[in-house]
């Protein structure tokens, strides 16, 4: 690339593929090794994966806590290992006979904030170890239960023992576990057959490449059309545009002022931005109309 590229591109991530694999698809089509992800998403999983670019990279703390919208499936009738289909059958197999009325009654229980435990195969990690390469390796992993919050639940739709439906959920929120729990209550067994992230924060499906896409887009010096830039990211954070001088300053991690008339007091996080738009740092706030750089881009 001709320019330095620093913002969020937003992957259609395909089945199969890890976050990694698309992350180091990106590092060679950026042709920069500056490349990270927002969050994994399972290889069975499709969707929403936002990778960010270049100086962009130190904004992912910003991001650690965001939600996250699912098109999910359900295959009632046995669990699996990894509580989705690439898993090992843990129980036998049957054909429920699946109705709204008593699903939803289940439902119930996986809807507002509860205690969820992740699945053993997953990366949450174990004594700073991920507790997929524990369960690689024969080893028992059973990973307490975390608090998560679920705002929708909705089914979508019954089609003979599978089951679709749609979450809006906290980070952190396994619906592969939801799956296996939901079997258990319904006494029958359940995994995740199909999931589809098309939300991710702010980031919505509308905005994903897919990975043809962004290999045209390369082929052509033309990736930057893809490019969510670094001063359009975090629009919850109020902006600031600084002149010359405060640019300097802010650069060299100095405190600027801003005013009171168009950031609101209380206000914690700003974005400095140059006058072209381009983000120079995020200030923290510390004094009233003062803001110190604690990313600097």
């Amino acid at each position: 690339m001709t320019e330095p590229m620093d913002g969020i591109i937003v992957v259609d991530k395909p089945s199969g593929w890890t976050s990694h694999d698309a992350v180091n698809k990106l590092r060679r089509l950026a042709n920069t090794r500056k490349v990270g992800h927002l969050g994994t998403l399972d290889p069975m999983a499709t969707g929403v994966l936002p990778l960010v670019i270049g100086r962009a990279t130190r904004l992912a703390q910003f991001y650690t806590q965001s939600e996250k919208v699912y098109d999910a499936r359900v295959r009632f009738g046995f669990s699996t290992d990894t509580y989705d289909a690439e898993g090992t059958a843990t129980s036998a197999p049957c054909e429920p006979a699946l109705e709204a009325e008593e699903l939803e009654r289940h439902l119930g229980a996986f809807r507002g904030e509860f205690l969820l435990r992740p699945p053993p195969v997953s990366a949450k990690k174990v004594r700073g170890v991920p507790a997929y390469k524990l369960a690689r390796q024969k080893l028992e992993v059973e990973l307490k239960p975390v608090p998560v919050q679920v705002h929708e639940l909705t089914l979508m739709e019954i089609a003979g023992s599978e089951a679709r439906l749609v979450a809006h959920c906290s980070a952190g929120t396994y619906l592969r576990s939801i799956a296996h729990e939901l079997g258990q209550a319904m006494r029958c067994g359940a995994h995740l057959s199909g999931l589809r992230r098309t939300r991710s924060g702010n980031f919505s499906i509308d905005q994903a490449r897919t990975l043809a896409e962004l290999e045209r887009l390369a082929s052509e010096d033309r990736l930057g059309e893809a490019l969510i830039r670094a001063g359009d990211l975090l629009p919850e954070f109020p902006a600031v545009v600084v002149d010359v001088a405060t640019a300097g300053q802010v650069r060299q991690g100095r405190d600027f002022h801003v005013s009171p008339f168009r950031i609101t007091q209380g206000t914690r996080y700003v974005k400095a931005l140059s006058g072209d738009g381009d983000l120079l740092a995020i200030g923290e706030a510390k004094l009233p109309n003062i803001y110190h750089p604690v990313v600097v881009l």
